[in-house]
């Protein structure tokens, strides 16, 4: 098949934006030649695939002090390096996922006159969404109501597309712990998270005696030295890419709760404790987390508040043996699964790939 549209897919730093590119690349990659921008030293390097045709810009997260507007300043001059990749490689057609590099490439496809489209997986919008959403001519939505705050923008509800390991059945890893116990995948997003890790170092020698089978991802630079006899049902990873493999099957999800997180575990309909990072602009992990806490599928915990006694509290509470009939079970847990099972979201990735190859013909 003859490929006529040129596609730039704009999208750096984090799982949360990369992976929703990533899903709707692998469907137009047939359709479409794909150049990917993304931000010099981010995870961009390790998750593009080289068919791709990655380009990296040296473009700085904005950081709290005195200079933070003229970082803001230095962001949108990256504009004039994008309307030139723009026109050296002929793009036709535009998709972002929000994020830094997101902002000047909105305004470099504006300039140029070419087609945007920007895809929020938040329920509350990012900065880049909430400001230049309206220069888009389309807006994806990862939730219904996140079209409430974004009453001057097109909007479209697609749903989040995940990675295509999450639309298939998929076994648990050979070099997972085995065992009858209760399996837990504890994560902190693409990142890590040093409190959740925290918290899990401090409460191991708790889980080792209830006889948890734990797979802990801790991501970069999180690695914790520790000494304890029996380690034989604990494995840590700094990163996996058999994430759906691990969810699928597991019992619960200890993890932040970014957009990308959340559609996991409703594609999987596993019940989670979710600990939102407090720090993340306009609250939005925590209203992402309340999505599934909302309809009990999720239990949310402060990560302020927590302490290793209620984090060790919570899960004797969720894995509680009762007995019925004869035979035992666990009331909290089954009744979390009978939540997310009950809650249906679209599949968000057929839906995207109809709706580009309508715009690709319109456009």
């Amino acid at each position: 098949m003859s490929k006529k549209n040129n596609l730039l897919v704009a999208s750096s730093g984090t799982g949360g934006h990369i992976f929703p590119a990533l899903a709707v690349s692998k469907e137009l990659e047939n359709v479409c030649n794909i150049y990917w921008l993304g931000v010099y030293e981010r995870l961009d390097e390790d998750f593009i695939p080289k068919k791709y045709n990655l380009i990296t810009l040296n473009i700085k997260t904005p950081r709290k002090n005195i200079f933070l507007f003229y970082q803001y300043i230095e962001i949108l001059m990256s504009t004039f390096r994008i309307m030139r990749i723009i026109k050296e490689r002929k793009i036709n057609l535009v998709f972002t996922t929000g994020g830094y590099v997101s902002a000047p490439t909105i305004v470099a496809s504006k300039l140029l006159r070419i087609p945007v489209i920007i895809h929020e997986s938040n329920l509350i919008p990012g900065m880049v969404t909430k400001y230049f959403g309206f220069l888009c001519n389309y807006v994806f939505l990862g939730f219904k109501k996140t079209n409430f705050y974004l009453r001057n923008c097109k909007t479209i509800f697609t749903g989040t597309p995940l990675r295509e390991q999450f639309y298939k059945s998929n076994s648990l890893p050979e070099w997972v712990p085995k065992g009858k116990g209760p399996l837990l995948i504890v994560m902190g997003g693409s990142q890590g998270a040093k409190a959740i890790n925290q918290i899990l170092y401090d409460s191991l020698e708790f889980l080792m005696k209830k006889k948890f089978r734990i797979v802990h991802i801790i991501g970069e630079c999180n690695q914790h030295p520790f000494n304890f006899k029996n380690t034989k049902n604990y494995v840590q990873k700094k990163f996996t890419n058999e994430i759906a493999a691990l969810i699928q099957n597991c019992d619960l999800v200890i993890s932040r709760s970014g957009a990308g997180t959340i559609n996991e575990l409703i594609e999987t309909e596993k019940p989670s404790i979710l600990i939102p990072f407090p720090y993340s602009k306009n609250n939005h992990q925590e209203k992402n987390a309340l999505i599934l806490a909302k309809i009990g599928g999720s239990i949310l915990m402060n990560q302020n508040k927590i302490s290793k006694e209620v984090f060790e509290d919570t899960l004797e509470r969720i894995f509680r043996i009762k007995t019925k009939n004869g035979k035992n079970y666990y009331e909290i847990l089954d009744l979390m699964k009978k939540n997310m099972e009950n809650n249906y979201e679209i599949k968000s990735k057929i839906e995207i790939k109809k709706f580009f190859n309508y715009f690709l013909k319109e456009f």
